[in-house]
């Protein structure tokens, strides 16, 4: 099973794609990290974002999508242009799934990753989005 984890931040979808297979993680390559939109206002723009995502998700045979959970009110909100993101994201004709910081820092610490994250070659700027998916993947393997 395939899960591409997505961190939306301002006008950008950070992603990381995480198999499991025969008793292992696996982090394929993977040609983009993340998705810039400039003009999200613009209805091609969006419409552009949408098709680029699913066509990676189709390419890359990802079974399921898990985004991370923005607030929508208050200091930490997250921005317009990133709930546009998720809802062209939500569009993509695969499951999607929101989880929580909360539900990720369990479900983590419950099943510590067992390689240094600096070894897997992904960038930085990558990391939250490779820990909702090791989250996800977690839940499914283990029980919610």
């Amino acid at each position: 099973m395939r899960v591409c984890g997505v961190e939306l931040k301002g006008g950008e979808a950070i992603i990381c794609i995480l198999g499991y297979s025969n008793g292992a993680f696996d982090v394929p390559e993977c040609r983009q990290r993340l998705f810039a939109v400039s003009q999200s206002a613009a209805t091609d723009s969006i419409r552009d974002f949408h098709f680029a995502f699913a066509k990676l998700m189709q390419d890359y045979q990802v079974d399921e999508v898990v985004v991370i959970e923005r607030d929508q009110k208050g200091k930490l909100a997250g921005s317009a242009t990133s709930f546009k993101l998720e809802a062209a994201i939500q569009l993509v004709d695969k499951p999607v799934k929101l989880i929580s910081q909360a539900t990720m820092k369990e479900k983590i610490k419950l099943n510590k990753l067992q390689v240094d994250f600096d070894s897997l070659g992904l960038k930085k700027f990558q990391k939250p989005a490779f820990n909702a998916a090791y989250a996800y993947q977690n839940g499914l393997l283990f029980g919610d």
